[in-house]
């Protein structure tokens, strides 16, 4: 066996390690400047949220920034601290001490850990599959919504609007309207020049870093502004004094006899990380093509909460309003997120002062733009055209994303679409064939898609069966059935064709044996073509086959036809005029061969 060579465990630790080249580097150091740029008022603002001093907020954008980008699977996705998170830890925590207390940042750094711990288990159990049901609808729903909600945000900063803390994001709309007069146009001239820029870059020299032009932009003219006094009497608003920005390493100082209050905490925290993480990871890998893989991105997240909640971050997860401009900005690898805690780090310690003066106006217009590129108006109308159940569902999750916590938005969105999915496969297809009189081989197709009417065989019915008999489809089939039944008295055989009946269950057999019990005591009885082999193994172990009997079973229609048309009433053959079976030349009455 030949040795392995040196550098081969890096590939399979880092997947996307055979990726980075100069050009790679050079493309995730820009992407990573704007990253540290964009989180540093994020993660002020999201740890005074959480009812944490603001360095917290600085410590959960650096070592968790960095693990989850080595260790997940997303190439783009920037994890740290958000919006959801942050509220979701005051809501839970606040009941159990006083927010910025030393006990209360203990519990929030142990709870921390403690959701870790339980992301790790999901990703190492591989419970990632569970993503699965989250549809594209769904994520388009979610990221249009989330879209919407950045856009909303932004507003308050983009025109310097004094709006109390915790207003809603269509509060921040209607405080707008209301308090029209109140608008900084400062601010506001920060912003548009900063919308201007960027779009003009983008535009003519797209290969340069055009948001982080559109930034510096931005900040020229607030500097211009704030330090001439041509804003009038309205200051252009700034980031303000950024704390240090590097982590020290401890064990969180918390009273161990709250664990049991932590663990239900955790949970509900670890279902809100999650449904977010993987919500935006799959968001932006529909813009980058990437594969996702679920349970390696629970283990990144989980290492990275594990991590942080050792080097001062509180709960962190994957960010929209960072993930997507890190894309947007050119980024080729996860090193952009690792370029972007360093870059954080280096920057607070060298230049705090400077970076005390980006404008949040200017941070505002990026993420406007940022939501804009979000908004996929024509995938909407595409979907609006194939499906309205599809659409129905993307509607359904943008409006939930817009009223109700993120992570439940996507929850609501996916149970839509379960329940949509349980209504369509609750309704297979059952339908009538006969031989097409028209078609040289004589094909046998379906009444509704022949070209003309064509009669049926007065004693056979022949139905195809599509998709699976289960409990939930059970009462439809049977209804179905009886109707066919009712309808047509005469045709007491009937000869399923159930090739593409591709599952059963104990409800579905047994709804099969009422059918064989109607059947036979109308005086005819059931037959079936290829059925597949689950299907048989589950007859078998619930006695069904020994009741219709092995010779009901045909592997060919010629041989069942041969079979079955040899055991129909003889006198009614004898008057019979359709004859659309090549089989009913042999039967009683038949003055010529049967018509082709």
């Amino acid at each position: 066996m030949p040795a392995s060579r040196p550098g081969s465990l890096l590939p399979r630790l880092f997947p996307w390690s055979q990726r980075v080249d100069k050009t790679t580097l050079r493309a995730d150091l820009v992407a990573g400047l704007l990253g540290a740029v964009l989180v540093l008022p994020q993660g002020v603002a999201f740890a005074t949220l959480a009812g944490l001093p603001p360095q917290y907020g600085i410590y959960s954008a650096v070592v968790p920034c960095i693990v989850a980008a080595l260790f997940g699977s997303s190439w783009h996705v920037m994890s740290g601290p958000t919006n959801a998170n942050s509220l979701a830890l005051f809501a839970m925590l606040s009941p159990l001490a006083f927010a910025g207390s030393p006990a209360y940042i203990g519990l929030a750094l142990a709870v921390t850990i403690v959701v870790g711990v339980m992301q790790l288990a999901v990703g190492t159990l591989r419970l990632g599959t569970l993503a699965n049901f989250i549809s594209p609808s769904v994520l388009l729903g979610f990221t249009c919504g989330a879209a919407t909600l950045i856009g909303l945000y932004a507003l308050k900063d983009l025109f310097g609007l004094a709006v109390p803390t915790g207003t809603s994001a269509f509060g921040v709309l209607r405080h707008l309207f209301e308090n029209i007069g109140t608008i900084n146009w400062g601010a506001a001239t920060v912003g548009a020049v900063t919308l201007v820029v960027t779009l003009l870059c983008k535009r003519l020299w797209r290969r340069l870093p055009f948001m982080l032009l559109g930034l510096l932009a931005g900040y020229g003219v607030a500097l211009l502004l704030n330090q001439s006094g041509a804003g009038g009497a309205h200051h252009v608003n700034v980031v303000g004094p950024i704390p240090s920005a590097l982590p020290r390493f401890h064990l969180p100082d918390v009273d161990w006899r709250k664990l049991p209050d932590l663990l239900g905490i955790a949970s509900a925290l670890t279902i809100v990380a999650l449904g977010q993480s993987i919500s935006i990871a799959k968001a932006v890998a529909l813009r980058s093509g990437q594969h996702i893989d679920a349970n390696r991105e629970f283990i990144g997240q989980g290492l990275s909460n594990i991590a942080g909640g050792f080097f001062s971050g509180y709960i962190s997860c994957g960010s929209l309003n960072r993930s997507v401009p890190n894309f947007e900005a050119g980024a080729r690898t996860p090193l952009a997120s690792v370029f972007s805690a360093l870059w954080l780090v280096a920057l607070v310690a060298v230049s705090a002062p400077l970076l005390a003066q980006i404008p949040m106006a200017a941070i505002a217009a990026m993420l406007l733009l940022v939501a804009w590129g979000l908004l996929d108006t024509a995938r909407l109308r595409r979907i609006f055209t194939l499906s309205r159940t599809e659409f129905a569902i993307a509607i359904g999750t943008f409006a939930a994303t817009l009223v109700i916590r993120l992570e439940m938005a996507v929850l609501l969105g996916t149970m839509l679409s379960l329940v949509a999915y349980l209504y369509r496969t609750s309704r297979p297809a059952v339908r009538s064939l006969v031989p097409d009189a028209d078609d040289p081989g004589r094909r046998f197709t379906p009444l509704d898609e022949l070209r003309r009417p064509q009669p049926e065989c007065p004693q056979l019915k022949l139905l195809r069966m599509e998709g699976a008999i289960y409990f939930g489809a059970v009462q439809y089939v049977t209804d179905r059935l009886h109707w066919l039944r009712t309808v047509n008295a005469g045709q007491t055989h009937l000869l399923a064709m159930t090739k593409s009946m591709n599952f059963i269950d104990l409800a579905g057999a047994e709804m099969w044996e009422n059918e064989l019990a109607e059947r036979r005591a109308l005086g005819g009885d059931l037959y079936f073509h290829r059925p597949r082999t689950q299907v048989l193994q589950a007859w078998a172990q619930t006695g069904f086959t020994d009741k219709l009997g092995a010779d009901h079973i045909f592997p060919t229609k010629r041989q069942a036809l041969h079979t079955i048309v040899g055991q129909l009433s003889p006198d009614i053959c004898a008057q019979c005029t359709v004859r659309i079976f090549e089989e009913c030349a042999s039967r009683p009455g038949a003055a010529a061969p049967a018509a082709q």
